[in-house]
């Protein structure tokens, strides 16, 4: 009998939301889930990608070089100016990002965007919650040690607000 090994849920983002971000223009899935990477958490909360399309050059010889895509952005319609100004360092990113010319223009279509959950602050270990976390006994494995005693602390709720 094959036993399988457990695998994180990050492996299975690209077969479940990958058919239906290749119908919106996406060839995979990492300009959506990491969008805050490529422009920065502050951008990220105000725009998001809904769309790449992409032009139908039917009349194209095989020696001509592909246009570049035109990345369709959801803006919040309060900093719809200040994305707009900061449209050529998005198409800069992308780019940079896939390491070719894959996007030439941008277009933003106001509407709400949806908040997306916060980076949670690191956990602060005071010494009574270690004392208490420590009840998982000895465990050989440090990396799986850590996990529970974060997951541990996060339970006792002892995250640091900042």
């Amino acid at each position: 009998m094959k036993y399988h090994q457990p695998r994180p849920l990050s492996e299975f983002t690209e077969e479940c939301i990958g058919p239906v971000l290749s119908k919106q223009g996406f060839a995979s899935t990492d300009l959506v889930l990491g969008w805050a990477d490529i422009v920065g958490d502050k951008l990220a909360e105000s725009c998001v990608p809904i769309r790449i399309k992409f032009p139908t050059n039917r009349h194209a010889g095989p020696d001509d070089a592909q246009e570049p895509a035109t990345l369709m952005l959801r803006v919040e319609s309060a900093f719809a100016l200040d994305v707009q100004h900061l449209v050529p360092v998005i198409i800069e990113r992308v780019n940079a990002r896939y390491g070719w010319r894959c996007i030439g223009k941008v277009v933003l279509q106001q509407g709400p965007v949806l908040s997306r959950p916060k980076r949670r602050a690191p956990i602060d270990l005071t010494a009574a919650t270690e004392k208490a976390v420590d009840r998982v006994g000895v465990i050989e494995d440090s990396g799986l040690r850590e996990a529970l005693i974060r997951l541990g602390a996060g339970i006792i709720g002892t995250a640091k607000t900042g």
